[in-house]
This record gives C-alpha cells, sequence and structure tokens, in this order.
C-alpha cells in the first residue's frame, strides 16, 4: 500500500474528529473521569475515538485498530492505525491549546505514517518517515548544532525523575537556550515544524509514539527511545540531525550530572 495515497482519508479523520472535539473545549459542562491508571478522560475523547473507529472500519475493515480509549481490535492485521484521540487530555480539560489528536498506522508493527493536528489552530503535521507535511506544505525541522542555542520542550518536569534519571535531565535543560513544558504531541508538532530543537519524553505509551515517528523522521530529525534505541518504544527523544547525539548522550552519559 502506497501511504501517499491514505493522505486524503488522515486529512479526512482529523477533520472529522477535531470536529467533535472543538465544541468541548473550554466548555466546563462536561464530566472528567479518572481512569484505572488515574489520567482523565472526558466524553470528548471517547467520542473522538469512536468517529475515527467509525471511519476506519468503513474505509478498511480488515485493518486492526489500537485506541486509547477503547483498546484494540484484529490486533493480527497486517496494517494497524494507533489512535490518541485527545493526546494531552490534562492541558485540554485545564482550558490549555496544546492538546493534539494523534494517528498512526503501523505495517506489520512498523509506522509508515502518522498525523499530528491540533484542531482548534487547525494545524496538522502528516508524516510518512521520509516526507511531512504542514498544512499541506513541506516542512522541515531546524538545522541547530549547538545545544546553547537549542529550544528543548517536555510533557513535565517530574516524570523524568519517575522514570529516567531525573539529575541528567536537569543538567540538559540548563544546557540548552531555553526549555519549556509544551509537550504531548504538540511539542513533536512544533519539532516537525521547524519550532524546536529538541522534544524528550521519558515515559509513553504505543498511541503516543507511533503516531509521531513518521512525522518526525518525515521532517528530516532523528527519534529514539531514552536510551537511543529503536527497540523498545517507551519512551521518546527527538532532535534534528545536529543535535541528537549530544542529547542522547547527556541524557544517558556515566558523567555526574547531579544537582
Amino acid at each position: 500500500m502506497d501511504t501517499k495515497t491514505l493522505i486524503p482519508f488522515v486529512e479526512t479523520l482529523l477533520d472529522r474528529s477535531g470536529s467533535v472535539i472543538v465544541p468541548y473545549f473550554f466548555n466546563q459542562d462536561f464530566s472528567i473521569e479518572k481512569k484505572e491508571d488515574e489520567s482523565p478522560v472526558t466524553r470528548a475523547d471517547r467520542e473522538a475515538e469512536t468517529c475515527i473507529r467509525t471511519l476506519i472500519q468503513r474505509e478498511f475493515p480488515h485493518h486492526g485498530i489500537v485506541g486509547e480509549e477503547f483498546g484494540t481490535e484484529n490486533e493480527k492485521a497486517e496494517y494497524t492505525w494507533v489512535i490518541d484521540p485527545i493526546d494531552g487530555t490534562k492541558a485540554f480539560i485545564s482550558g490549555v491549546p496544546l492538546f493534539t489528536t494523534l494517528i498512526g498506522l503501523l505495517h506489520r508493527g512498523e509506522p509508515v505514517l502518522g498525523a499530528i493536528h491540533q484542531p482548534l489552530l487547525k494545524i496538522q503535521c502528516i508524516g510518512d518517515n521520509r516526507t511531512c507535511l504542514l498544512n499541506g506544505k513541506p516542512t522541515r525541522c531546524k538545522s541547530t548544532s549547538n545545544l546553547k542555542e537549542a529550544t528543548m520542550v517536555s510533557s513535565s518536569v517530574l516524570t523524568p525523575e519517575q522514570y529516567q534519571n531525573g539529575a541528567r535531565f536537569r543538567a540538559l535543560t540548563r544546557r540548552v537556550n531555553f526549555f519549556r513544558t509544551w509537550g504531548d504531541g504538540y511539542g513533536y508538532l512544533l519539532l516537525a515544524s521547524g519550532n524546536v530543537d529538541v522534544a524528550v519524553d521519558p515515559i509513553m505509551n504505543p498511541w503516543d509514539i507511533f503516531p509521531v515517528i513518521p512525522v518526525v523522521r518525515g521532517a528530516g530529525a532523528r527519534i529514539s527511545n531514552w536510551q537511543g534505541n529503536t527497540d523498545n518504544w517507551k519512551s521518546g527523544v527527538a532532535a534534528n540531525p545536529g543535535l541528537f547525539d549530544q542529547v542522547i548522550h547527556a541524557l544517558n552519559s556515566d558523567r555526574d550530572h547531579a544537582v
């Protein structure tokens, strides 16, 4: 299957799910529940994923689907769609417009197509590992090669301490030009569109990481897990080629970075 032929369909998924999500934003007239892992979920999350699933099932009934809210179906399929209807639900329920919708396609377990969509701003990045389109036009990552000139983003300042080496992470935040928590999928959208240089997340689920991989690679950047490997996608580090090795080394070197 030529993934480029799927781009119009992915755009439809983004547009339709966005039309479900936007009316709920900054609207306190809906309930917020907690899942088993204590993360929040809303009606908007569930309705958006239902919308995406319905369209995929109608167009590609033999494909598999993995979604954050409704689990897995047809898991042995050659092609599997991975869905996070609202990545950054904490931002969404707090009235912060840094959430996104993430949609990815795996072929025999390998990410071949991905999309990141901010429906309020009507910004979308779609990538296939070779190219990346920002609202339909080619985009590339930045070419910064000096950490002192770099902008780094992450979803939280707390989770590196919980899941990776927090001292090394903190040391890296002091080496870059500036660090901000413009994270979740929005951080990778910023990276792919050439607005920031580094995005790191110490813990990620399949629906968090697989959709962003083809986008980041398509924009010319590199992406791996926290340790610099691509065989265990439970965390994420993305940067342009001039910075990537420096970032991985800073996060994992044996030198003492303790505060």
